[in-house]
């Protein structure tokens, strides 16, 4: 048996932790897809290279030459590795790796120590969303009664009436009712059936940047690092521009007039999204360099009239994150001053055909 058919045995996609095989040169030879998400790299790029291409820098050599020599496992905690998006920790083991009783290499398995805390915000996520809805459902019930009542009797008011100064008064009452009553049904979010259709993302990406591109300031950039391999996926498209639309718009006015905002794509293989494994999922990643999300609403973001700006409706960011939801996904967040990163989280279908569009910058 080669060695290749070998360690497609012994990996295996469905495992959620990290696995890299190196041999006794310390070249990749295979990885997993929970490694693929790990270091957000493609198996294809890393195989037969240097493990420095993966671990950069970190000095884990000597733990490494010490298995290949003493043919015992290691244990290190707390390793430090650098990604496109900053740092991440993970503890790792390094076993001996035998076949036929012949020493052949290194099996790293790795560990995010973050994962579960991953697990548990999208958990208080989820959690939120259901609570909220099930609260203005309630509230709507109570609000929509009277404000009907209201808006009724303005207009039998108004039909009596002979006065128009007096019927601009019966006006403003209604025109407030309606508001209100549109006020409600956004808070509520979409009621209409989801409308599924093969969509490429990107296509979702740029007709939103057009749509915002005529608001941006001379100061504020638009960046795309997009995965041209993303597989097309089953979603209401003006569900998906609704959702990317809200988290860009967030993202603008934390900017301000001078700052920069990345669009970035990926696949995810084997990844959980509320509670459920998918063999293929995206994501997508809106990411700015402006203030953050101010301290004291983080953990209530996604509720509805929240808002970290004065002039905001605090509408958005739960309309978008209800949307997601009906999807299957999450919007995920993380910020601090200088970067905030909004994370939609989707599944796709594995029949999916390969988006074959490339974009260019605008």
């Amino acid at each position: 048996m080669s060695n290749n058919k070998f360690f497609a045995e012994v990996l295996s996609d469905a495992l959620s932790t990290a696995i890299i095989v190196l041999d006794k040169s310390l070249l990749v030879l295979q990885m997993n897809a929970a490694a693929e998400n790990l270091f957000s790299r493609s198996r294809e790029r890393v195989l037969q290279k240097p493990y420095t291409t993966l671990f950069g820098s970190l000095m884990i050599v000597e733990h490494l030459e010490f298995v290949l020599n003493n043919k015992e496992t290691q244990l290190l905690r707390g390793c430090h590795l650098k990604d496109t998006d900053g740092e991440i920790t993970v503890d790792c083991v390094a076993s001996p790796l035998f076949k036929s009783g012949k020493l052949i290499g290194v099996v790293l398995e790795l560990y995010r120590v973050d994962y579960h805390l991953r697990i548990v915000k999208e958990e208080q996520l989820l959690s939120q969303q259901e609570a909220t809805q099930q609260l203005l459902r309630g509230m709507a019930h109570e609000i929509k009664n009277p404000l009907g009542g209201l808006r009724g009797a303005a207009q039998l008011l108004e039909a009596e009436l002979d006065s128009d100064e007096l019927k601009e008064y019966t006006h403003i009452i209604i025109s407030e009712a309606d508001r209100l009553q549109n006020l409600v049904d956004r808070m509520l979010g979409s009621r209409q059936p989801i409308k599924n259709e093969s969509i490429n993302i990107h296509e979702v990406l740029e007709r939103v940047r057009k749509l915002v591109k005529a608001d941006i300031p001379e100061g504020v950039s638009l960046r795309f690092d997009y995965d041209p391999s993303i597989p097309a996926l089953l979603a209401d498209r003006d569900n998906l521009i609704q959702i990317v639309f809200n988290i860009v718009g967030n993202a603008l006015k934390a900017v301000g007039d001078k700052g920069n905002i990345l669009f970035r794509t990926r696949v995810l293989r084997n990844y959980t999204i509320n509670h459920q494994q998918h063999r293929l999922a995206l994501r997508l990643e809106i990411i700015d360099d402006g203030r953050g999300v101010p301290k004291d609403i983080r953990d209530k973001l996604f509720f509805p009239m929240i808002s970290g700006s004065a002039k905001g409706t605090g509408l958005g960011l739960s309309i978008a994150q209800s949307l997601a939801n009906r999807h299957n996904g999450v919007i995920e967040f993380e910020s601090k001053p200088g970067k905030t990163r909004f994370t939609l989280l989707l599944p796709l279908p594995i029949s999916s055909t390969r988006t074959d569009g490339v974009f260019l910058n605008a």
